[in-house]
């Protein structure tokens, strides 16, 4: 693999690694996307040519271990890359059948192409290049277009080309659920609509989305079309001569009844591909559109890392884009890249809106929509469990109701096991996060008066009617948690799961409570009657609600904040000893399940859980939340803290690597670049041992983004300015990066060697009053400021 800041490169064909490269050489556009599969290969061990549409799913019932499990999934919906070819009366050529002598994938992110070359040894040492060019468009995002050209170098010969729209397809992408029912797609229907133009329709089994697919296709020779059992295809006989290149052009649409203004998807479809211009305009409009995502993405990073977050970047507004902001979706946590987690939504989020916020603002405010859409489902949700307020689900998917697994496989032990993570209830803060920083970032005060207000009121109110007064303590708990780490579902033993006063649960919900009755106060009456009307909200709640924001209970033991109470008194680890007679320990949970033991009895952590309020929050921020809630967090107290986790966490997540890194930059700089290090190649090594394959991680490669972005800049947007308490690190001493501030559009901040320049472009709307630990500066449109750091 080579890596450029414009191309991603895969020199050569390596079946065990496909899966890896068809995730990392995914396209797309915000509404659809595409695995980088080879369109030649069918779906088998080797290759997964998957396609997915945002916030497509169905529901299925499957039988696992003795009981009827429910889920819903993201659809694989009817597959439109499918193109083969060989030697008439030959075989059908693929890298895994036939001779392959140079074999190359390269990821133009400039552009958002896929070009493969391919050079296939044939008869009589004849040798067929094979070059492909794939877009899937980003200016219409309903059209993708495959071009294939073939050359041979000596002797003539026919070529056998066949394309295909396959609705045979099914969601088998992750081996761990192949016991479940992936087959989501039923009446698949085909014909042809003119002589180059062949069409698919489906519908999903149970959420009965309908969807429509068309395929123009053009070649050097007549095609003539064919049906087929749930297929419809296209074939071309093709006279390649030496010196002379032959081409067939693929150009699909794709439309569900899930679109905005759409009657027939269908018929959407056969329109669409029928107007849609030539292979070569579709690539001049689709270039441009990049161009224009780039440019409002600006980043400049030197070296390795910079390619890596240039890849990222690309992945992120390939599932994120402007497109994004006309749909009714959320924030998948593996992107449109694969089937893992089932294309849920979780608190991904929290690591994603922060770079948007500040990039495509558009976007953002979208997202926020998707869940404020489902705030009725998150009301009843909390009423089911005899609570007031809002309780969203850890897992989301169509209409947010709680989607996470009641079973979970254990690869390791074969076993099918409970799964408690419905019990992350923090997902609620991390909602009420997201909406205070978009608003705080974009200056949005209507989206905080309206929506965003309705949100933060019934995610407050769910806190203060979750908490109890312990007597004794003479405090307010939160019981039957589960935190951000994962592995700890339950005490030692215990029947019921779940956990008490976990510390990233309680601060954060403190942190919610104060913000709302901020929010509140600063509501223009007539909006806050009526929302005080609506919700019934008295003055008693609002009394209760600053109580309980004060006086939470905060665990410790041995000097450091404790992970929930309790967690002092389990047992540790022998850590040297796993890591001998398991050298990988990242899912340690599984390893010890298999031995017949549990992570509960652990002092052990899969990611960041206490650790997590430190990347959310400054130190001044996190220091005065504490204070509020009557404790004092010395700063001895966080080393200690983060000192103690450091060295009982598995780092089983992507997002560990990120989060502890951000922690390092400002507790222990000369140790953060190494987990930034790991955070970066999350994905690009797939470090977590083939997860990659079955979808990115688009937390961690948006997390490492906003790293540079606000974690080494210490850029906080709030109170009406820019925020800036730069920590460079000695390894990314120079970068640079665009933001959009409150209506200006390309605010630049450069840092370099110990220097800090803050250019405001001419067009702006207001002066920017920017903060440093040691200053303060205002500066108008036009102005462009150089600063000296202190050392």
């Amino acid at each position: 693999m080579t890596a450029t800041p414009s191309t991603w490169d895969y020199d050569h064909y390596n079946a065990s690694e496909e899966r890896l490269r068809e995730s990392l050489c995914t396209l797309g556009n915000g509404y659809f996307a595409t695995r980088g599969a080879l369109p030649e290969c069918d779906a088998d061990d080797t290759h997964y040519p998957g396609t997915y549409v945002a916030g497509c799913y169905n529901r299925l019932t499957s039988a696992v271990s003795g009981r009827e499990v429910e889920n819903e999934d993201m659809v694989n919906l009817p597959n439109w890359l499918p193109l083969r070819f060989r030697p008439v009366a030959g075989d059908w050529l693929t890298p895994d059948t036939a001779e392959v002598l140079d074999h190359r994938q390269t990821v133009h992110l400039d552009t958002g192409v896929l070009e493969r070359r391919t050079s296939f040894g044939l008869a009589g040492g004849r040798v067929l290049s094979v070059r492909q060019l794939r877009l899937v468009h980003m200016a219409d995002p309903h059209l993708a277009a495959l071009r294939t050209q073939f050359t041979i170098d000596t002797g003539a010969v026919d070529l056998e080309v066949e394309a295909a729209l396959d609705g045979g397809v099914t969601n088998s992408g992750v081996p761990r659920y192949r016991d479940l029912d992936g087959r989501h797609l039923t009446h698949v229907h085909t014909d042809s609509a003119a002589d180059d133009t062949v069409w698919l329709r489906c519908r999903t089994r149970t959420s009965d989305i309908r969807v429509g697919m068309a395929a123009r296709t053009t070649a050097d020779a007549p095609v003539t079309a064919a049906r087929e059992h749930l297929c419809v295809t296209q074939r071309t006989t093709l006279r390649a001569e030496p010196g002379r290149t032959v081409t067939v052009d693929k150009v699909v649409a794709l439309h569900t009844s899930r679109d905005p203004a759409i009657s027939d998807p269908l018929q959407a479809a056969v329109d669409r591909v029928a107007d849609a211009p030539g292979f070569d305009e579709l690539m001049v409009s689709h270039r441009r559109a990049w161009a224009q995502l780039w440019r409002r993405a600006e980043l400049d990073v030197p070296g390795e890392a910079g390619s890596i977050l240039r890849l990222h970047l690309f992945h992120v507004l390939q599932t994120l884009s402007p497109h994004t902001a006309d749909l009714d979706v959320g924030v998948p946590a593996r992107g449109l890249h694969g089937e893992a987690y089932r294309g849920h939504v979780f608190w991904d989020e929290l690591f994603v809106l922060p770079y948007l916020n500040l990039h495509f603002p558009e976007v953002s405010r979208a997202l926020l929509h998707y869940r404020h859409r489902r705030l009725e489902r998150a009301v009843h949700a909390a009423r089911a469990i005899g609570r007031r307020g809002a309780l969203y689900p850890w897992q989301s998917g169509s209409d947010g109701r709680e989607e996470t697994q009641q079973l979970h496989l254990n690869p390791r032990s074969g076993r099918w096991l409970p799964d408690h993570s419905h019990l992350q209830h923090h997902v609620g803060s991390a909602i009420a996060y997201n909406v205070w920083q978009y608003c705080e970032a974009s200056g949005d005060a209507e989206f905080l008066h309206t929506k965003g207000a309705e949100m933060l009121l019934q995610i407050a109110r769910f806190w203060a009617d979750s908490a109890t007064w312990d007597e004794q303590l003479g405090r307010y708990r939160v019981r039957g948690v589960v935190g951000p780490d994962e592995y700890h579902e339950g005490y030692p033993g215990a029947e019921r799961p779940g956990l008490d006063d976990n510390a990233y649960t309680n601060v954060t919900a403190a942190w919610v409570l104060t913000r709302t009755l901020e929010v509140l106060g600063d509501l223009p009456e007539p909006r806050r009657r009526e929302l005080v009307e609506r919700t019934a909200l008295g003055d008693d709640e609002l009394e209760q609600w600053d109580s309980v924001s004060r006086t939470l209970h905060i665990p410790f033991h041995n000097g450091v904040v404790s992970q929930f109470d309790g967690y002092g008194d389990l047992a540790e680890l022998d850590w040297e000893g796993y890591r001998e007679r398991y050298a990988d320990i990242r899912r340690l949970d599984r390893i010890l399940e298999a031995e017949g033991d549990s992570v509960n009895n652990y002092q052990a952590s899969k990611q960041a859980d206490v650790l997590m309020l430190g990347y959310l929050f400054s130190p001044a921020e996190l220091h005065s939340l504490f204070e509020r809630l009557g404790y004092r967090l010395e700063e001895r107290t966080w080393q200690r803290t983060v000192d103690h986790y450091l060295a009982r966490t598995s780092h089983g997540s992507t997002l560990s690597g990120l989060v502890h890194g951000w922690i390092l930059a400002r507790a222990r700089r000369a140790e953060a670049w190494a987990y930034f290090q790991e955070a970066l190649k999350g994905d690009v090594a797939d470090l977590q041992g083939g997860t990659t394959g079955e979808g990115i991680h688009l937390g961690a490669m948006a997390g490492t983004l906003d790293l540079v972005q606000r974690g080494l800049t210490g850029l906080e947007t709030r109170a009406g300015a820019l925020w800036l308490d730069p920590v460079p690190l000695p390894e990314l001493s120079s970068y640079g990066f665009a933001i959009r501030y409150q209506g200006h559009w390309g605010v630049r901040l450069r840092l370099e060697h110990g220097r800090l320049e803050i250019a405001v472009p001419a067009a702006g709307p207001l002066p920017i009053d920017v903060r440093l630990p040691d200053r303060e500066v205002r500066l108008r449109p036009g102005d462009t400021c150089r600063l000296a750091l202190p050392d």
